[in-house]
């Protein structure tokens, strides 16, 4: 059994985090020690593993709470899992283009500027005036 320190420490999870993924659901309300405090099962320290690297692949909660039932079930086929990964690629490389469309105009605007006052900087001027701006980029 864990502690929720030991299962913070283990995951990389915080323990406020934690604590949410329990309200939400995604974590099984733990068993209490006599002392009242969480005791974790090895079961829930992989559940959190999972959870923490969905998160990190940028899963939303509740495609996360899909992904976990589904994972309940090993006997179906993976479409809907699948399916959710594909959303997720397809929503990473929408944010990708963005921060590409981004790089390309600070990249410009950084260099349009001549580094003479702050009156006369092209930087200031360009966040000020969106009009400035080469592309849409928000």
């Amino acid at each position: 059994m864990f502690s929720i320190g030991d299962l913070s420490r283990r995951t990389g999870v915080k323990v406020p985090t934690i604590r949410y993924y329990e309200q939400m659901g995604l974590v099984a309300a733990p068993e209490r020690s006599e002392g009242n405090q969480r005791r974790y099962s090895r079961q829930e320290l992989e559940r959190l593993a999972f959870i923490r690297h969905a998160r990190d692949l940028g899963f939303a909660v509740e495609d996360i709470r899909s992904l976990i039932d589904l994972s309940g079930h090993p006997e179906q086929p993976c479409g809907h899992a699948d399916k959710i990964a594909e959303e997720q690629l397809i929503s990473v490389r929408e944010k990708i283009a963005q921060l590409k469309r981004l790089e390309a105009e600070l990249e410009r605007i950084a260099t349009c500027c001549n580094g003479q006052t702050v009156g006369d900087c092209y930087v200031i001027r360009a966040l000020s005036d969106h009009a400035l701006c080469a592309d849409e980029h928000g």
